[in-house]
């Protein structure tokens, strides 16, 4: 049994993630070899039945020529879904993020944007309010042992470091942090805990650890280090496991969640 107290008023959260290329939802490692996952709605509705707390869609192909079909998927989500979700890939103005909320997203997510124009984090915080604009960090260790920042879709390097930009963040009125290990994607070997632990402590504002994991002791691992929530895609599309079964299982050990009302 573990040992970490938890607030009793601060549910941690369980959160699916979809990545979508071209509508359909995709899955790699370590952000490469993608292969089909299935359809991102048949999907959504799946994991809310499951007690899913939220659920993430990042386009990993975002552009121009995918906004369309992007804009469709979400307001196909919408009509299916009563839990919260939260879009991101390509939103680069206020205007971006303005469809893809009055389309029916509760948040959008930034990354590459945030980095090339910071500003942005806080004009959207202020005209759509923090609780819609999760920051999203795809971070990987340098040779220095230092948390380097990366941009589009993990392939760009930046001069960034993680515990001071995602710090700048909060500040500038992100709600949330979505922090990915880039060592760690797709690979089923855990959460970084060490970082992710360390920034869910210190900051302000929630962290979501993202990257690695495959089973629930990595999700109890994530919850003790000090993340609000865990990201995870491949363990649940898969099948090996349901969200309502893990969730019993962290439960025993006393993590707070949100559970599913018993049947009749």
């Amino acid at each position: 049994m573990s040992e970490v107290t938890y607030a009793s008023d601060l549910q941690k959260r369980i959160i699916p993630c979809l990545d979508v290329d071209r509508g359909r939802v995709v899955k790699g490692v370590n952000f490469q070899n993608m292969r089909d996952m299935g359809d991102p709605v048949e999907l959504a509705v799946r994991y809310e039945n499951e007690g899913a707390d939220e659920l993430v869609f990042l386009d990993i192909s975002a552009s121009a020529e995918s906004r369309p079909t992007a804009l469709a998927m979400v307001r196909n989500v919408s009509r299916a879904l009563s839990i919260p979700y939260t879009v991101g890939g390509g939103l680069r103005t206020i205007d971006d993020i303005y469809s893809f909320l009055e389309a029916g997203a509760d948040k959008v997510a930034l990354n590459t944007t945030a980095v090339k124009n910071p500003d942005l984090v806080n004009e959207a915080a202020r005209q759509f309010g923090s609780q819609c604009i999760v920051v999203a960090v795809d971070i990987k260790r340098r040779e220095d042992g230092v948390h380097g920042v990366f941009t589009h879709g993990g392939r760009n390097p930046t001069e960034l470091e993680a515990r001071s930009w995602t710090a700048e963040l909060a500040e500038r009125g992100a709600g949330e942090l979505l922090l990915t290990s880039m060592d760690r994607d797709g690979t089923g070997i855990g959460f970084d805990v060490g970082i992710t632990g360390e920034l869910g402590r210190t900051l302000s504002i929630p962290v979501i650890a993202s990257g690695g994991a495959k089973n629930e002791e990595h999700l109890l691992a994530a919850f003790e280090a000090g993340a609000d929530a865990v990201l995870a895609a491949t363990m649940f599309h898969s099948g090996d496991y349901r969200i309502d079964q893990v969730k019993d299982w962290l439960a025993e050990r006393g993590v707070p969640v949100r559970r599913m009302p018993a049947s009749n």
